[in-house]
């Protein structure tokens, strides 16, 4: 169960990560984007992690408040979930 627990949110991470650098490519070559819900929606079912991350490898998002807070909340909390789980 645990080990389950924490390949899914490490497979929602690495899918979350990889959606913001499609989206930053996206950008700055002024391309139809990835909607801000779809993003939303694969961190809150389990890529929190993952986003966060590829906000700042990536820089994307940094500035928009509902980003740079919800993730790192989501983040936290899914960590604080695993960590749960974990003991």
């Amino acid at each position: 169960m645990e080990f389950a627990a924490l390949a899914y949110v490490a497979v929602m991470s690495l899918i979350l990560c990889i959606l913001m650098y499609r989206d930053k490519a996206k950008a700055t070559k002024k391309e139809w984007r990835i909607a801000e819900k779809t993003l939303f929606s694969v961190a809150i079912l389990g890529g929190a992690i993952g986003g966060v991350l590829g906000m700042y490898l990536f820089r994307h998002k940094t500035r928009h408040n509902s980003f740079a807070f919800g993730f790192p909340l989501l983040a936290a909390l899914q960590i604080y979930v695993l960590v749960t789980l974990l003991k």
